[in-house]
């Protein structure tokens, strides 16, 4: 008897093995993966050291019945083998939040009845897992940004010696505590003092990737501009006069101004702006995650000073500790975005 297994019914065969506490089941489950790739029974029978007969029934059961477990009565599903496609292809496009959802629909569809701890099983038996679904900018443009990263292929392969990349960004850090989790012993609520405070800094800070203790990173009082033309002439003080620097940034208005332009052309500054909606593909965003998780997560600051003094003294000094361990993490390995739906 022949089968054929999805991509995803095998995955989900592969990890239900590797849970598995039961030698016979495994044997099972390796019975059905290694038929639907070819193998006959013969090779399986001396592969598992079972008879024909008995690897002739592991596949029958798991044909039939979709039965994988050695007890009476086994794993068999109420869905069929064309069911079971059906399902999973809807809940791949459709996020349920709760079990009972889709055993309503599942009712509905089919007129097949499931518990929810049964449902619970077949989910985690096909798998899927209980997670939270990623996030994409509504209104980002996926053949710009392809074309992006091709154009910035060519730019980083084609760079002289004098010559860098700067990836650069603006970020506005508040005092208000900022949570997120952490390692906390079990059936224990960690307490952590919390303000809401709205005082905040204005960053604008510069990266050149695997150079990350150089990293130009200047507070000011706002962010216009002006205050762009005065990080250009900061952070072009760090190189030779003759050097030339592309600096990659978002669309934001104060960048694209005549100021900032001429600015630029003054200083040997060659722009390049990212598509919009596109903070994937700027690195220093990354940079601005790192500052958060040593400075600010699971922080109470009990004055805008200490703030302010906490965030300075990540760039100061803590970055300059940790710069070489980042180089992985902080890189033009850019995340590409799948439009939802």
């Amino acid at each position: 008897m022949d089968i054929s297994l999805t991509s995803e019914q095998k995955a989900a065969l592969e990890s239900r093995h590797a849970k598995a506490r039961d030698k016979r089941e495994c044997d099972r489950i390796k019975a059905v993966l290694l038929r639907s790739e070819g193998w006959s029974l013969t090779m399986i029978s001396q592969a598992l050291r079972k008879s024909e007969a008995t690897i002739t029934c592991y596949i029958s059961d798991y044909s039939v019945k979709m039965k994988l477990k050695p007890a009476g009565g086994g794993s068999s599903s109420h869905l069929n083998t064309e069911q079971t496609k059906q399902l999973i292809a809807h809940l791949s496009e459709f996020t349920y939040q709760h079990i009972h959802q889709i055993v309503a629909y599942v009712k509905a569809t089919w007129a097949i009845t499931y518990s929810v701890s049964g449902m619970n099983k077949w989910l985690h038996q096909h798998g899927f897992s209980y997670k939270q679904p990623k996030g994409v900018p509504h209104k980002f443009d996926e053949k710009k940004q392809a074309a992006f990263i091709d154009a910035y292929a060519s730019l980083r392969d084609a760079l002289s010696e004098d010559e860098s990349i700067i990836f650069m960004d603006a970020v506005h850090p508040t005092q208000a505590t900022k949570m997120s989790c952490g390692w906390i012993k079990k059936g224990v609520d960690k307490p952590v003092v919390t303000t809401g405070s709205r005082t905040r800094m204005n960053l604008i800070g510069g990266i050149e990737l695997g150079q990350l203790d150089r990293a130009t990173v200047q507070d000011y009082d706002t962010i216009n501009s002006d205050t762009i033309c005065a990080f250009f002439d900061g952070l072009k003080a760090k190189y030779p006069p003759n050097h030339t620097l592309h600096l990659i940034l978002d669309g934001a208005g104060y960048h694209r101004s005549q100021i900032v332009k001429d600015k630029a052309t003054e200083l040997g500054i060659q722009l390049h702006y990212l598509p919009p909606y596109s903070p994937n593909l700027n690195p220093i965003e990354r940079l601005w995650k790192v500052m958060n998780e040593h400075a600010r997560n699971n922080r109470y600051f009990a004055t805008a000073k200490e703030f302010r003094q906490q965030i300075r003294q990540f760039f100061d000094k803590t970055l300059l500790e940790i710069a070489d361990s980042l180089n992985t993490r902080i890189s033009d390995n850019f995340q590409v975005l799948k439009p939802a739906g």
